[in-house]
């Protein structure tokens, strides 16, 4: 790699680093659909842009989850010949259901009540780990440069410009100290920098704050999804079947639902996801997803099977009334780390790579004309009047709605506000804000009624160890705590005392515990446990934590996910 040492003024560190330094025209940080879509058709668009694509796992893939039933309309407009490329994409939807779980029951909706936008039909149901490394063969083929287990850590600015980043220093122990194969993160240098890192993305968190991207904007808002893929016994398997379930396990007044899918060789993703501006300090994602795999249509389909992979991350779901200016100087945001989710659908794959083919057309045009470090302006009139913000504006109003009365009562009216958009254009609502960000809207522990969840069985359910190690996670043990806590006790001297620290159950890998000792309480952080979800980035109800990148290719290793 060529040296080209930065001077001080350059790095974050306290101390000047002597680091290497690369050059490109473009660096895209994250190896999504949305990055690697932007990488792709900058290639497209010209092939002599130097284009280089950082992505935290050990590769291309590794951190990538989701349900997934896939819309592949930007795909076709990306890759049109992607079935002769040899997508891994090859059990279209057969059985498209919308349901209704009581606690013993299973009601399904007729189709007919339901939005068209909200049928499946023309869909494929496979993996978006295995998509994405697909999509990074084939941007490597036009000369891509990717560079997996490089995270980004911190951001390179110059004048209040965004210039590149700075990928995370190797060889770091806990304590701070240099071990022996200390290796100093690199600076990735670009004339423009597209920032792909999924949702709560942690150098797009900081892009928003320090540019105050999210202001006017009502706030962000997300969920937790909660993911497991089994192989099914022989003969339970149904090709093409997607369930999308809502009710049971969860209560009315926490958002959510769940989802099934059967693809590929006997695969069946089952999921759960739940609202995180859920109110009740005791809920425990987790083990709800557990208990909702005790259905009695549920405990027949999995009889027989295995469970192979487990994994689980936060959702974008604020939509419409929730996505940040995208343009900065240097700079923009594209995919989930804007949030481009259609919650209704339950998909976001497809509004994530538009995004970044639309920013590569803003990039791309831009560097053509001689600009480098300006702000993309065009590519935030270009996402104005994109299917993107069409879509999202139609169904603006169904998280709101969901919100503020409930599951029962709000999805009728939530099929009101879609029919009345996608036949007229019009909403009885107007346009509803979110209110309170997530971390805002539990209530005390006091005020709450404790949860009984069941014990795991180790065959239909399971503990958060068990299902940690299906995931493949792995980090090295000595290395700095990646989740940063801002003020050590207030885990023990307020959100203990007040909401039972919820952080021992909102967090879907056991990474948080609270240790009953002689002398009290201990707050313990299990940080090789963290199967990068951003919770409690996001839940914390004291906003005292803080998720940075952990040494590269740390984290989970998602296997068909």
């Amino acid at each position: 790699m060529p040296e080209n040492p930065l001077s001080a003024e350059h790095t974050t560190d306290s101390a000047a680093i002597v680091r290497e330094s690369m050059d490109y025209d473009v660096v895209i940080v994250g190896g999504g659909p949305a990055g690697l879509a932007a990488a792709i058709r900058l290639k497209q668009r010209d092939p002599d842009i130097s284009v280089c694509v950082l992505e935290k796992g050990s590769e291309i893939g590794a951190h990538i989850l989701s349900g997934a039933v896939l819309d592949t309309g930007a795909l076709d407009e990306l890759l049109p010949d992607w079935k002769d490329r040899g997508a891994p994409l090859d059990t279209p939807v057969t059985d498209d259901r919308f349901c209704f779980f009581t606690r013993k029951a299973v009601l399904r909706l007729p189709h007919i009540l339901l939005p068209p936008m909200m049928h499946n039909k023309g869909c494929l149901v496979g993996s978006l780990s295995n998509l994405c490394k697909w999509l990074g063969g084939q941007a490597e083929a036009l000369g891509v440069e990717i560079y997996p287990g490089f995270p980004a850590h911190d951001l390179l600015l110059e004048d209040g410009v965004v210039k590149g980043v700075i990928t995370g220093d190797q060889g770091v122990a806990k304590d701070g100290h240099h071990k022996d194969n200390y290796v100093p993160g690199m600076a990735l240098r670009g004339r423009y920098t597209l920032f792909a890192e999924g949702a709560r993305g942690s150098l797009s968190k900081q892009l928003c704050a320090r540019f105050g991207l999210q202001d006017g904007r009502e706030p962000q808002k997300f969920g937790i999804g909660i993911k497991e893929l089994w192989e099914l016994a022989p003969g339970a398997h149904k090709p093409g079947l997607v369930l999308h379930g809502m009710g049971w396990p969860l209560d009315d007044e926490t958002g959510g639902g769940s989802f099934v899918y059967h693809w590929g060789a006997n695969f069946c993703s089952v999921g759960l996801v739940v609202h995180l501006n859920y109110q009740n300090p005791y809920l425990d994602p987790f083990l709800e997803m557990q208990r909702f795999k005790t259905h009695p249509a549920m405990a027949a389909m999995l009889e027989g099977g295995k469970r192979i992979g487990y994994g689980a991350r936060a959702i974008t779901e604020g939509g419409f009334q929730s996505v940040p200016k995208l343009a900065f100087p240097g700079g923009a945001l594209i995919g989930c780390a804007a949030g481009f989710v259609n919650l209704p659908r339950i998909k976001g794959s497809h509004n994530a790579m538009r995004t970044g083919m639309l920013a590569a057309d803003s990039v791309a045009a831009a560097l053509k004309a001689g600009r480098s470090g300006d702000v993309l302006d065009a590519y935030e009139a270009a996402y104005a009047a994109s299917p993107v913000a069409r879509e999202l504006r139609l169904v603006r109003n169904a998280k709101p709605l969901w919100s503020r009365f409930g599951t029962l009562l709000a999805l009728p009216l939530i099929g009101l506000d879609l029919w009345l958009n996608q036949l007229f254009g019009i909403s009885p609502f107007g346009t509803l804000g979110h209110g309170k960000p997530d971390f805002a809207t539990l209530r005390k522990a006091r005020d709450s009624r404790p949860i009984a969840y069941p014990k795991p069985d180790g065959r239909l359910t399971f503990d958060r160890l068990s299902s940690v190690f299906v995931s493949n996670t792995n980090h090295v043990e000595d290395q700095p705590v990646h989740v940063v806590l801002a003020d050590r006790v207030i885990p023990l001297t307020v959100n203990l005392p007040e909401y039972d620290e919820p952080a021992q159950r909102y967090c879907p890998a056991g990474v948080y515990e609270v240790i009953q000792e002689e002398t009290g309480p201990r707050f313990q952080i299990n940080a090789q446990n963290c199967v990068h979800c951003k919770t409690c980035d996001i839940k914390d109800p004291s906003q005292n934590i803080t998720w940075v990148t952990p040494e590269g290719g740390g984290g989970p290793n998602y296997v068909n996910l």
